[in-house]
């Protein structure tokens, strides 16, 4: 379990989190979203261990986050972090090399699954199949949480349809937690059980999808619609 209490985080003066409270269990896939500057980002990275909060308290299974917890997180940037010299084959054996939960067996799987040559040279790959293979050497981690950070972010429908079907096949629905920051709720709707709205730092909903579907009778883009024009 994730459990972040009253977490403050600032850039400067800007504050990026303000007063945040959020639990996590393990078995859900959860969709993070919010406008641009919401602080869905620095949300990931807190709880990646990346960033500190400067105040409030963030804890896994009860133990404080730092760092370590990249041993049982998986974290998915937006960037490109990639060295582009690497074939796929050498970029999966450098992940064997980093994190002691990695499979390599599984994310060659996962490269099979989504049509990618294990020879090809990253800098040689399109767009789409850059994301292929951040979504195969991420989920190809044994991880307790995947936090993906805009995962479909200007990926074509085709890739976006592949990736999400690798979010499902290749993950433990019973054990394992993907929490994704996303624009393309529309989409992804199918495989979420829950929804984090962010705005302005703050949450300002955390709510089931199928309670979305029967409180409101709206799917969850109408229902956010909804939400931002009343809070605006």
């Amino acid at each position: 379990m994730i459990e972040l209490r009253n977490i403050t985080k600032k850039y400067g003066r800007r504050k990026a989190l303000e007063g945040l409270t959020l639990s996590l269990p393990q078995g859900k896939i959860i969709g993070l979203v919010g406008e641009n500057g919401s602080g869905k980002t620095t949300l990931l990275k807190l709880i990646s261990g990346l960033v500190a909060p400067d105040s409030g308290s963030a804890m896994l299974n009860g133990s404080h986050i730092t760092r370590r917890v990249a041993t049982t997180i998986a974290y998915m940037p937006d960037a490109d972090l990639f060295y582009p010299y690497f074939t796929v084959n050498q970029l999966i054996e450098f992940y064997e090399s980093q994190f002691t939960d990695f499979n390599p067996m599984k994310a060659k799987e996962i490269t099979q699954f989504l049509n990618l040559s294990l020879d090809s040279k990253i800098k040689h790959l399109s767009k789409g199949n850059r994301g292929r293979v951040k979504i195969a050497v991420t989920l190809g981690r044994e991880a307790d949480y995947y936090l993906l950070d805009e995962p479909f972010s200007g990926l074509d429908p085709m890739v976006r349809d592949d990736i999400a079907k690798g979010m499902i096949r290749f993950t433990d629905s019973a054990r394992q937690t993907i929490l994704m920051s996303t624009h393309e709720i529309k989409e992804v709707e199918p495989l979420l059980d829950e929804i984090v709205v962010l705005r302005g730092g703050r949450i300002i909903a955390h709510e089931a999808v199928d309670e979305i579907r029967d409180t409101y009778g709206k799917d969850a883009t109408s229902w956010m619609v909804s939400l931002f024009r009343e809070g605006s």
